[in-house]
């Protein structure tokens, strides 16, 4: 058996660099908006390798949302080990910082938006049920907390969307500050 580190194949390298450019291009223009000849270009490989790859334009939507949710999860692991003897609250905010953290990189925060946007794809609203049923069991089973804490974590990681997408975090306006009042973002 050899040893050492686990290298790619040439396909697998570039089916990463597909998903990390669609990561990047879906995020920017959409689903909709985005073309996979975009896709493509970002990667530096053809359109027709993309399409070896990923035959339809949604299952490379569905591969970038999947890496995507993937990401949260990883970052919610490691924010709630940063509190390996906390309470509940104590694991939930380490959670929320670190995936407050994750989306200052708005690349993941906007194709979670423009996933909901095209969520009439039936294989993207599979996709983001499938990241929402992954994301909430992961809170909920590591951090132990009550149903209403974990639906209120969630709720709040969508609110904090709104406010960066809205671009609210520095809004004066009283409405403005009702909604952000409490919340960080890096």
């Amino acid at each position: 058996m050899p040893s050492g580190p686990l290298t790619l194949s040439t396909s697998d390298a570039r089916r990463e660099t597909v998903i990390q450019s669609a990561v990047t291009v879906f995020a920017t223009a959409g689903y909709l908006g985005t073309p996979v000849s975009a896709v493509a270009e970002h990667a530096r490989i053809s359109p027709a390798y993309v399409f070896k790859l990923f035959p339809r334009k949604e299952d490379l939507f569905v591969a970038a949302l999947e890496r995507c949710f993937t990401l949260i999860r990883s970052a919610l692991e490691r924010g709630a080990q940063t509190v390996p003897d906390g309470s509940p609250e104590d694991i939930l905010a380490a959670m929320g910082e670190a995936y407050a953290s994750l989306i200052a990189d708005r690349s993941l925060l906007m194709l979670q938006v423009h996933a909901q946007s095209a969520a009439s794809v039936p294989d993207i609203a599979a996709s983001l049920r499938a990241g929402l049923a992954l994301v909430t069991t992961f809170v909920k089973t590591r951090s132990q907390a009550p149903d209403a804490a974990v639906q209120q974590f969630i709720a709040f990681g969508q609110l904090c969307h709104l406010i960066t997408v809205a671009e609210l975090d520095d809004n004066a306006a009283d409405w403005a500050r009702l909604l952000t009042r409490n919340i960080r973002h890096f």
